[in-house]
């Protein structure tokens, strides 16, 4: 049974805070949610003019689209008015999309309370909205805002509404949790009872209880059609349903069709969405965060290696994601020779061989020092190719000066775009030197502009690779002369990858991660 896709993340989940899109942003999401599979892609809400300026350059892009319908979101019209006279309405009946999604209230004691209108005044402005948009030429649905405490007030008006949106003409009507505080039974229940009397339904939940993705399964169980939901859950207050969760749970253990032969391309599409909403990737997310298939603990690894179903409940790759075991005091020497066999497949290694033994002392030696491999595998493959005799010099530092402007610094914490640090760098590649600098917004960011402006005439492709997290960690309580841990991930724009640089100077344990951040890439590079 095929299960629509709806995604909200250009609308609903842009009302999260902290998230923001740009137009270019909208246009790189639209891509990859339409590369991904989804049906429906609502592109925003038209509040003003500038809003709907959006949508009229849309018209060219939904051509260029294979799966999706492109989706533009408004409100019915307001109490006591026409929805032929409302000028929001008027705006999303001409944007250049296909379908139109239109909301109104559910929720007798909302329409009273909150909209101040009479319940067959609500009634006429979602006929009135949704026949003006379909008369327009769009597919319109209708989303029943607050539709689960509509229901358990006044199932008899709750239900009212669904007839009056389909009377009206709307292809699916959306039950939606909007307070996010149903549970999961209680909306199967409901959608069950619905689903008698009408079968194009959907459903819509947020999180505020950390129900959401269960609850949509719950009404997919209960015969809707239709799930929406944002990619990562992003949206208001606590978030939506998680697409990256709930595509998978319905197609790999429920058997529906979502997004058919394109699930593997699900991790990608997730931090492609992620990286355009200048948002951190949440490396716990089910399916597709980095962690999702990481395994720690000695045994796991060992269970994992012989037979990977004993501790993966399905293939990484089926999301487009990939194993990963961890290398710490708990793994011993079964995660070494996972990872020196992922390193080297050619290769053959036991539990007795010198190499892993000389790979699994150099990794205790290091961790003693505060070195923690756990999540800088990057640094981790630099380690067991040192260990294997196999680690090749990209280039030298020769010598490295930074120079911290007091009153620089200061500017930049009011200001935000003054820089605050300078560094003079001299790096050898092979017989040859160079010696350059770079400015930044602190040490660490001159630092990498100097070595990146450096290496730039030796190796063009690191133009390509920019830092996106920098995190710093006291190891001991010894104050000033406490060792620090620096951890640093990186990418290319395709891929994602941690170093990780100890010292008593944070300035000599960032320079550490940093290289090995660089080497790994060059490493990488040569080895494609």
């Amino acid at each position: 049974m095929k299960i629509e896709i709806f995604d909200t993340t250009l609308r609903d989940g842009a009302q999260g805070v902290g998230v923001e899109f740009s137009a270019d942003d909208k246009l790189r999401v639209i891509h990859v949610l339409d590369r991904l599979g989804v049906d429906y892609i609502e592109a925003g809400m038209i509040t003003d003019a500038a809003t709907a300026a959006f949508f009229d350059a849309l018209g060219p892009v939904q051509k260029e689209l294979t799966c999706a319908k492109l989706t533009v979101f408004a409100s019915t019209a307001k109490v006591g008015t026409d929805a032929a006279d409302d000028a929001l309405l008027a705006m999303a009946a001409k944007a250049p999309v296909p379908a139109a999604t239109v909301y109104g209230k559910a929720w007798l004691w909302q329409v009273t309370e909150v909209l101040g209108a009479t319940a067959e005044e609500n009634l006429r402005l979602i006929r009135d909205s949704v026949a003006f948009l379909a008369a327009s030429g769009k597919e319109v649905l209708f989303d029943a805002e607050h539709f689960f405490d509509g229901w358990a007030d006044n199932p008899e008006y709750a239900m009212a509404v669904v007839d009056a949106a389909f009377e009206a003409g709307a292809s699916r009507v959306i039950l939606c949790d909007t307070n996010g505080g149903m549970l999961p039974d209680v909306v199967g229940l409901v959608t069950g009872a619905v689903r008698k009397k009408h079968d194009r339904i959907g459903i819509h939940c947020h999180n505020d209880m950390g129900m959401a993705a269960a609850c949509s399964v719950a009404a997919v169980l209960a015969g809707a059609q239709q799930v929406q939901g944002t990619v990562s859950g992003i949206g208001e207050r606590c978030g939506n349903a998680n697409l990256n969760t709930l595509i998978p749970v319905l197609q790999c253990k429920l058997g529906f069709d979502c997004i058919g032969d394109r699930l593997s391309s699900l991790t990608a599409a997730a931090r492609a969405v992620s990286d355009a909403a200048n948002l951190s990737f949440d490396e716990s997310e089910p399916f597709v965060g980095g962690y999702a298939f990481t395994h720690k603990a000695g045994t796991h690894i060992d269970g994992v290696a012989k037979r990977p179903r004993s501790f993966e409940h399905i293939d990484p790759a089926a999301v487009g994601n990939e194993r990963n075991t961890v290398v710490s005091g708990l793994s011993g020497r079964a995660a070494v020779i996972d990872k020196m066999r992922a390193a080297f497949p050619e290769e053959r290694f036991s539990k007795d061989d010198p190499r892993v033994l000389c790979a699994a002392a150099m990794i205790r030696e290091r961790e003693a020092e505060g070195f923690d491999y756990e999540d800088a595998s990057a640094s981790l493959a630099l380690v067991l190719d040192e260990a294997l005799g196999v680690r090749k010099s990209f280039f030298r530092l020769e010598s490295l000066k930074v120079i911290v402007d007091e009153q620089a610094q200061m500017q930049a914490a009011n200001t935000g775009n003054a820089f605050s640090a300078s560094a003079v760098i001299k790096i050898a590649v092979g017989e040859r030197e160079y010696l350059t600098a770079g400015e930044g917004n602190g040490p660490v960011n001159a630092i990498d502009e100097a070595l990146r402006r450096a290496l730039l005439r030796f190796y063009p492709e690191i133009a390509s690779m920019h830092l996106t997290d920098y995190r710093v960690r006291v190891l001991d309580s010894r104050a000033t002369a406490s060792a620090v841990r620096v951890a640093i991930e990186s990418t290319d724009g395709h891929s994602v990858w941690r170093t990780v640089g100890v010292s008593s100077d944070v300035i000599n344990a960032s320079w550490q991660a940093l290289r090995d951040s660089v080497e790994y890439m060059l490493k990488k590079k040569s080895e494609a």
